[in-house]
């Protein structure tokens, strides 16, 4: 439905710009159509993000087949479509911008990975998948955290195995110096503290 709408639309703004005569095309410039298309990609982009947000694999995967460049679009919050679709639990939609070449370690705008969000999420299943293709186990984030100093801190304990068992580092310290083991320390976590000393 989304799709139709969009490409309509899309499709309407450039025949309108430029369909234009030489007179009306010296009269607009050029500023005016790409103001035009960047207003145009950004709604597409809103109605994109939405598909995400409600799990509709059909629509997103439609508008990826007729517009590609949206697989590394970001909304408003400086999110990607594959940080939004891991950060709700959507694993085939994850798993669909990753095969249309979605950018696994892209950051939004407070330094988070897809794979930072899941390891406070508890999404075990993603985490394997982003695991899987090759996300960046180290990444720090604009407070210094980590996949597994977010797992220590929201107590996933399955999510704090696997990346361990892919090689994380758990000497990384964030902006306040504290690890993976000081943050299960503090809150008691004992098999989380088992398993980082």
């Amino acid at each position: 439905m989304f799709s139709k709408e969009i490409s309509f639309l899309f499709k309407g703004t450039i025949i309108g710009i430029v369909g234009k005569n030489e007179i009306s095309r010296k009269k607009l410039g050029k500023q005016p159509f790409y103001n035009l298309i960047t207003v145009t990609f950004s709604i597409m982009n809103e109605f994109f993000f939405k598909a995400i947000r409600e799990g509709n694999y059909n629509e997103v995967k439609a508008m990826l087949d007729k517009n590609a460049v949206l697989v590394n679009s970001k909304d408003s919050r400086g999110s990607t479509p594959l940080i939004l679709a891991t950060y709700y639990d959507e694993t085939e939609i994850a798993r669909l911008l990753l095969e249309k070449g979605a950018k696994i370690d892209a950051v939004d705008a407070s330094g988070n990975t897809a794979l930072m969000g899941v390891c406070f999420k508890g999404f075990t299943d993603i985490a394997k998948l982003l695991i899987d293709k090759g996300a960046a186990l180290n990444e720090r984030n604009a407070m210094g955290a980590t996949c597994l100093i977010y797992a220590a801190q929201f107590n996933r304990l399955e999510i704090a195995k696997l990346l361990i068992a892919n090689g994380a580092d758990k000497s990384i310290k964030d902006n306040r110096g504290n690890s993976a083991l000081d943050h299960a320390k503090t809150q008691g976590l004992s098999a989380l503290i088992d398993l980082f000393e």
